[in-house]
């Protein structure tokens, strides 16, 4: 059973997890939860109650890449789990890997996932059950426990090595260091998913909020970095602490990527942009104040015309004596 004095790993490969990957086992564990959590029993007095069920455990197969000794997490999929012989279904997990196979061609099988809190026991049972499909497969480990007082993703990465413990060969688990990656297409999807409306109904106001108040954390947590970048600076300019050429030369190269915004051309292009985004909003007020108007004096057309054509009824049937 894995804790945290739980050795690192000495293997020396680099593991890159990208975010589907946590999505796939979040979104995993939240369906599996939903639909065991709660389940209704009847008490001695016949009437039904409500239990709640232990933390499920889930599993599947993690995919991707290994070039050298970079290793390349891209996705997962679930697995079929038998509680009463704690294995997977490897039937299914052959026709999960083949249905994979045809879509991504220069994907394999890297290792499997789960969920709890640390590595159970039973879980190198599992592990050594996919060697003959990866040798060396790695065992992703996400905690679903929320704690607010851990900055750090509840992930862990496990590898397997072959230890001597009380002069008996055993394999254990060690732990790995891990960095996220993500390409363009995932960038977009997890704004996509942080930015869903929520399920009871958030106004735009509400959304509006959240958004403004991301970028102000944003702006405001750059905004103290580069005061301490500024400071760091300052003190070495007067001689506070020693002169870095390196870190000098990687801040003068970050400042070149930085328009200058105190020059003539930026003021004139903001200005410019300014005016031009005022004008459109002018604009569009004028369109919708003319569109309201018209349905106005449409429905004020209608209903006077109608108001006509029964007076002018009715002054006839009086000429004729009706």
């Amino acid at each position: 059973m894995a804790s945290e004095s739980t050795p690192s790993s000495a293997s020396g490969l680099t593991f890159k997890l990208h975010p589907l990957v946590i999505l796939n086992i979040s979104d995993h564990y939240t369906r599996v939860k939903s639909q065991s959590h709660g389940a209704p029993v009847s008490n001695s007095n016949g009437a039904s109650a409500s239990i709640p069920s232990p933390l499920p455990r889930v599993f599947g197969c993690v995919i991707g890449i290994q070039r050298g000794r970079t290793v390349e997490i891209f996705n997962s999929f679930e697995l079929l789990y038998d509680d009463s012989t704690n294995s997977l279904d490897r039937i299914f997990l052959e026709k999960k890997q083949e249905l994979y196979k045809k879509v991504f061609p220069n994907f394999y099988i890297l290792g499997w996932y789960s969920t709890g809190s640390d590595a159970q026991e039973s879980d190198m049972q599992i592990h050594r059950a996919l060697m003959d499909i990866n040798e060396s497969p790695v065992y992703v480990l996400l905690n679903p426990a929320i704690n607010h007082a851990h900055k750090d993703l509840p992930v862990t990465i496990y590898e397997s090595e072959l230890h001597v413990i009380d002069g008996i060969p055993q394999l254990i688990f060690v732990r790995s260091s891990y960095t996220i990656e993500t390409v363009e297409a995932e960038r977009i999807s997890v704004d996509h998913v942080a930015h869903l409306k929520p399920s009871d109904g958030g106004s735009a106001a509400t959304q509006l909020a959240a958004h403004l108040t991301g970028i102000h954390s944003a702006i405001k947590m750059l905004n103290s970095r580069i005061k301490v970048l500024h400071q760091y600076l300052l003190a070495m300019q007067k001689g506070d602490i020693p002169y870095e050429n390196s870190l000098v030369r990687q801040v003068s190269s970050l400042l070149r990527r930085l328009p200058a915004i105190e020059s003539g051309k930026f003021q004139d292009d903001f200005l410019m942009e300014y005016n031009d985004t005022l004008l459109v909003t002018y604009l569009a007020m004028i369109t919708n104040c003319s569109s309201t108007m018209n349905e106005l004096v449409d429905k004020f057309n209608i209903a006077y015309d109608r108001h006509g054509r029964r007076g002018g009824r009715a002054r006839l049937h009086e000429s004729y004596g009706l």
